[in-house]
């Protein structure tokens, strides 16, 4: 029997400018539909796993293509209501060489944005799932966003689902402040936090020591001090940090780390040259949460995300669409990028 896993956010369209085009002088869009747990609903979904997404979809036309598009990759959308007028936007302009990437956002009043407490069916979607999946992105869309998260987490722990949480800041979306408010509230409900180099210190204002990140100049055992202090702080059962060193727009190197309260476990590095990034920490989430729910060992479940995630960089898209033997192809060292025939 298939894990069934659950996921809820935010999904939106997206529309990005054509090649490396300014969004001044672009003509046309590329539309996709993207959204950091709809993203690691599909990572899931494409190793396996019986992945289901929860949100709310305006009920016509763009909302039905986008739940279609869901259903593409194999995410079950048997929980998605077709309710309110519009579908969030977000405008991608992909940056190169020293021109860093540019999201503009247009979700306000989105049909998720709308919704209350209540209007889910909580029990029912977790009947027989192993793992909740949910980011910092769902609870800073709205304030009843926040409190339908809170009562997520509430019935997840009543019926016993592993729950994960990707920290993911938008300083877009809220402050510092307001996130710290309402994120320390959820992570008592957190089994597994996950965050990039930047998460923790404008979530919760826990810093990396020797660290640079304009500079990409990261220093491994800062980023062991402050997955240490989210566990002492939360009590999670394992943090992941992803760990970009930014050369550039076009190319970056990428690893991560792991501790689960007893040790630190350190990825192999990846220097990669980037097609897209976005997408690229829900595809090392989706990666994660695969490998320790299949029963990899730490180390091996953060070889598979990171290896995985690092493949996503060459995909346009918010998307992940690679297989499992992908993934591991690349972490048993066939890099080479060869045609494979």
């Amino acid at each position: 029997m298939r894990k069934k896993v659950v996921t809820f956010g935010e999904i939106m369209l997206r529309l990005a400018t054509p090649g490396y085009q300014r969004i001044v002088q672009a003509a046309s869009f590329e539309a996709t539909y993207a959204g950091g747990e709809a993203n690691v609903a599909v990572s899931l979904a494409n190793y396996g796993l019986d992945a289901y997404f929860v949100t709310n979809l305006p009920n016509h036309e763009v909302g039905q293509a986008c739940r279609s598009y869901l259903r593409k990759y194999g995410v079950r959308t048997d929980y998605i209501k077709m309710v309110g007028e519009r579908l969030g936007v977000y405008y991608l302009e992909s940056g190169a060489s020293q021109r860093a990437s540019k999201v503009i956002y247009d979700r306000a009043n989105s049909a998720i944005a709308q919704i209350k407490p209540g209007e889910m069916d909580w029990e029912t979607i977790f009947e027989g799932a192993e793992l909740f999946h949910f980011t910092g992105i769902t609870p800073a869309i709205s304030d009843s966003a926040a409190e339908v998260t809170l009562e997520a987490l509430q019935e997840a722990k009543k019926a016993g689902v592993l729950v994960s949480c990707d920290l993911n800041f938008r300083k877009k979306l809220w402050s510092s402040e307001e996130a710290n408010k309402v994120m320390s509230g959820l992570m008592k409900y957190v089994d597994i936090a996950i965050g990039n180099e930047e998460d923790a210190e404008m979530v919760f204002g826990i810093k990396a020591d020797n660290t640079d990140i304009t500079s990409g100049e990261l220093d491994d055992s800062g980023y062991q001090q402050v997955a240490q202090k989210l566990v002492e702080r939360f009590g999670f059962k394992k943090v992941a940090i992803t760990l970009r060193e930014s050369y550039s727009a076009s190319d970056n190197g990428w690893s991560a780390l792991l501790y689960d309260g007893k040790g630190y476990y350190k990825s192999r590095k990846y220097d990669i040259h980037i097609v897209d990034r976005v997408g690229g920490g829900d595809s090392f989430c989706g990666g994660l949460l695969y490998g320790l729910l299949n029963g990899m060992d730490n180390q091996k479940a953060l070889e598979f995300a990171v290896a995985a995630s690092c493949l996503k960089h060459s995909i346009p898209g918010d998307f992940n669409l690679v297989s499992k033997g992908e993934v591991e192809n690349l972490m048993s060292g066939d890099g080479s990028g060869r045609v494979q025939r």
